[in-house]
């Protein structure tokens, strides 16, 4: 995938990640209501956090943003054109070579796709917990990913 690139987090990128995060929470989230999200929730939810982000032919298409301190994925968010092209794996890749096993993460359990992706790429379920929308699944994963 030599069209991809992965690097880590820069301010002239904040705007259109901003507008991915909340285009494709809109799409994805169908249960809720699209004016629960706003173009800012990327600055909140992601503070602290060490983020990487992919380029695909130089077009932002995804990033992901890790707890440093826990080795957690918070967000995992791919562009919904560019989706199933294994841009979400490389990102993954990316972020084990940055933190390490074991790497966690919850996913609601509404998300099927992204409950199914992370299943198919190895991840291990740990838990469940929350309630209603809510429910998530806690996984983990302690191999490389192929």
């Amino acid at each position: 995938m030599d069209k991809l690139k992965i690097i880590d987090f820069k301010e002239s990128d904040r705007d259109a990640l901003r507008e991915l995060f909340l285009k494709v929470r809109q799409s994805t989230f169908v249960w809720k209501d699209p004016e629960d999200f706003d173009l800012f929730d990327f600055d909140k939810q992601t503070l602290g956090e060490y983020i990487m982000t992919a380029f695909y032919e130089e077009k932002i298409v995804g990033f992901i943003s890790i707890w440093l301190p826990d080795n957690f994925i918070h967000h995992l968010f791919i562009d919904e054109e560019f989706q199933k092209m294994g841009i979400g794996k490389e990102l993954l890749k990316a972020a084990i070579n940055k933190t390490g096993f074991p790497i966690k993460l919850k996913c609601l359990e509404k998300n099927i796709q992204a409950v199914q992706f992370y299943k198919k790429t190895g991840f291990i379920e740990k838990g469940k917990g929350g309630v209603g929308e809510n429910s998530f699944i806690a996984f983990e994963l302690n191999q490389e990913i192929e």
